[in-house]
């Protein structure tokens, strides 16, 4: 069931940013919804990316990584991002994503040392960093573009 929100709640983009943000971050993911998973993975995949790079993003995602295998991991973040306009961004990920948590998995395992696996997260995370949060407004229209299919607004 869809949360309720008034119209007059959801004024301006910042509104609607934090209202989807909300949705998203009240749900327990995986849920039924594709496409509140969907906007799930971008939505924690922009955020990991900002506080923590792609190190921030893989430590995240690992469980879910284990679960699913980085080859579906890798495509469905890629889909999503292509989904969302985020093209650059899907580029930088099927570029990185797997490599990255393959050097994750062996420096867990104590097969490399941190160099190897940091020397790929950096390049991944300059890559990033060299598109200037266009991240940020490809999932701020993103989200203007779904937030009715996730929120039942009452325009009385």
């Amino acid at each position: 069931m869809k949360p309720k929100m008034k119209r007059s709640d959801l004024l301006d983009r910042d509104d609607i940013w934090n209202a989807v943000v909300n949705v998203v971050c009240d749900q327990d993911y995986p849920s039924e919804d594709k496409l509140l998973n969907e906007t799930f993975i971008v939505f924690q995949c922009y955020s990991e990316l900002e506080s923590g790079g792609h190190e921030s993003l893989i430590t995240w995602f690992s469980e879910h990584i284990q679960n699913i295998g980085i080859n579906c991991f890798a495509n469905e973040l890629v889909g999503i991002l292509k989904k969302i306009g985020a093209h650059e961004y899907a580029e930088i990920e099927n570029k990185y994503i797997q490599g990255i948590w393959e050097k994750y998995s062996a420096l867990e395992n104590g097969e490399i040392g941190e160099e190897e696996f940091y020397s790929l997260v950096e390049r991944g995370d300059s890559e990033y960093h060299q598109l200037d949060s266009k991240l940020q407004a490809s999932l701020e229209a993103y989200f203007i573009r779904i937030h009715r299919d996730l929120i039942d607004v009452d325009e009385g």
